[in-house]
Formats: C-alpha cells, sequence, structure tokens
C-alpha cells in the first residue's frame, strides 16, 4: 500500500496551490479519502475528506470551508486538494489517508492507510 503526496511547496498569503496524492496497493474506489495537516507543535487535523459513494460527499473542516476544495479522480487513483485564499496558519504538512468505513468525524485514528507528509509553507 502505497500514498504518494505531492504539490506542497513556498507560497506566499492569498496564493493557490493543488495537492496530490496516489494512491496503490488497494482498491483505491473502495476507500474514502482524505487530507490530514500537522502544524508545527500542533496535533494532527482533520483537513478534508470525500467518499466514494455517487456524488461522492465532501466534508471540510471549519477553518477551510469555502477555501480548499477535495476532488478525486478513480480512474487515476488519485486524489486532489485544491486550495485558495492560502493564509500562514494553513502551514503545515499535509497527509493523505483512506479508510474503507465512513464517519462523519473523520478522526484519523479511524484511517486504514497513510501517506508520507507534503509540506506546505505559506508566508505573510
Amino acid at each position: 500500500v502505497q500514498l504518494q503526496a505531492s504539490g506542497g511547496g513556498l507560497v506566499q498569503a492569498g496564493d493557490s496551490l493543488t495537492l496530490s496524492c496516489r494512491a496503490s496497493g488497494f482498491t483505491f474506489g473502495s476507500y474514502h479519502m482524505a487530507w490530514f495537516r500537522q502544524a508545527p507543535g500542533k496535533e494532527r487535523e482533520f483537513v478534508a475528506g470525500i467518499t466514494v459513494w455517487s456524488g461522492s460527499r465532501r466534508d471540510y473542516s471549519d477553518s477551510v470551508k469555502g477555501r480548499f476544495t477535495i476532488s478525486r479522480d478513480n480512474a487515476k487513483n488519485t486524489i486532489y486538494l485544491q486550495m485558495n485564499s492560502l493564509k500562514s496558519e494553513d502551514t503545515a504538512v499535509y497527509y493523505c489517508a483512506s479508510t474503507a468505513k465512513y464517519s462523519t468525524a473523520w478522526g484519523a485514528q479511524g484511517m486504514d492507510y497513510w501517506g508520507e507528509g507534503t509540506l506546505v509553507t505559506v508566508s505573510s
């Protein structure tokens, strides 16, 4: 199983950035997918999640709602996180994760697989 995140970098406040996460080694179309992030000195937190169901329900944390958009391409086994209007407080290592069992809480402990993170730094 592998979740390979990419797309991180250094941007200025107000800029946009798109993260990608390519999955392999499991049946991607059967797993709900999510992005988490961890800022220095803070706990890992949920950012956005997308389900496998028809219509692909999307959930977002309050801190990113309206600015970030999660999407998935099942043909490419890939999820994306479009991040707009970035703020300095969005600076963190971003991780993609997957779970076979949906929960509205999207708790980190409920994730089955994790990828390596990609660092996003937003300068103010």
